[in-house]
């Protein structure tokens, strides 16, 4: 494990959340890599974290926070992309079975989330996203990595996806876990919303989706742990009593200086819709790069979407999975099924590979 001086530090949480300067705040850069620690004290496999440095991204100098396992093995990597308002201390439960002893895995702060550089991005939509996508290119190109398997959960899958269209050659296998941003905009469902919550709605667009959590102060995790009991839920199976961390990591996770939220804002439009649908895009991508989308059978993401995904790419690999009892945050309601899927999937490159 790699340690963090304070003069890094300084540089990448510059200007962090306005709430964090008061005395009365629990809000840290300490704080959150205290959480991290945590979460990967019960990781198993010997593993480093560090930040890479990508040069001029966004602003002059922008580093990535990562995690890498097994770096010296030889097999397929695979890259994992965390979703919305998470970081990579939510993958504790998937990195040790993923990696199996002998398989390359690294998980990324996804600029402006996490550990990660908190850069002002453009406000415009095509720009925000070719941002994330040369991000994550000169974060490749800095590890030094030809190809690999790229895994992305919900908004990590949007930008996979993305990723996938820009640089195909880079992409042995797509991995999308409960994927948002893929459908497009349902006109149905704004019908059938109150209009007091069309109002709140409205009243409230112009701010990050968790200004609440920044706004409570140091109250934040407490309202993290405790409206969203479900999120530690999912992790009582490994960290047991522990599981309160995770609550002390998300909010320490969005605490921060709020730049890859606003990013994420300006990609939504309506009630939670992508405003340049990724189904509308998906025929762009190389039909050599194969897919997996895997769905959680009780999500609030449009499943639908995966078959209309294979019925559409024809020629080319597509698969969809289900796991049961498993709800948005697949890769921890059923962690065990998911990452048994993922080293499947793993399997089979290996054989391609070799023939």
């Amino acid at each position: 494990m790699t340690e963090v001086n304070d003069s890094v530090a300084s540089s990448i949480y510059r200007g962090c959340s306005f709430w964090s300067w008061f005395p009365w705040s629990s809000m840290s850069w300490k704080c959150l890599q205290d959480a991290e620690r945590k979460l990967f004290a019960y990781v198993q496999s010997p593993y480093r974290t560090r930040y890479v440095n990508l040069g001029p991204v966004v602003e002059q100098e922008d580093k990535i926070w990562t995690l890498e396992v097994n770096t010296d093995k030889r097999e397929t990597p695979v890259v994992l992309l965390h979703g919305f308002g998470a970081g990579i201390g939510l993958w504790c439960m998937n990195v040790d079975n993923i990696s199996n002893n002998r398989r390359p895995v690294y998980a990324m702060d996804l600029l402006g989330f996490g550990r990660s550089s908190r850069p002002k991005f453009n406000t415009d939509p095509e720009q925000v996203e070719h941002q994330f996508v040369n991000s994550i290119e000169k974060w490749r190109s800095e590890i030094k990595l030809e190809k690999f398997i790229l895994l992305g959960h919900s908004f990590g899958g949007y930008l996979a996806t993305a990723y996938s269209i820009q640089h195909p050659e880079r992409v042995h296998h797509l991995i999308l876990a409960d994927p948002w941003g893929f459908p497009e905009e349902d006109k149905n469902v704004k019908s059938k919303i109150p209009w007091w919550a069309k109002g709140i709605f409205y009243a409230l667009k112009s701010l990050n989706p968790l200004w609440p959590v920044r706004f409570a102060g140091p109250y934040g995790q407490w309202l993290v742990t405790n409206l969203r009991s479900d999120i530690l839920k999912k992790f009582e199976p490994v960290l047991g009593e522990e599981s309160t961390v995770i609550g002390e990591y998300i909010f320490q996770c969005n605490s921060q200086r709020a730049t890859g939220e606003s990013a994420f804002t300006s990609l939504v439009t309506g009630f939670g819709w992508a405003k340049n649908p990724m189904i509308k895009r998906i025929q762009h991508l190389d039909k050599r790069v194969p897919i997996t989308l895997i769905y959680g059978q009780n999500t609030w993401m449009d499943k639908s979407i995966g078959q209309k995904i294979k019925s559409e790419r024809e020629n080319s690999f597509v698969q969809v999975e289900t796991i049961p009892n498993a709800g948005h945050h697949v890769f921890a309601d059923q962690f065990e099924v998911f990452n048994n899927l993922i080293n499947k999937i793993c399997e089979e490159n290996v054989i391609e590979n070799e023939e």
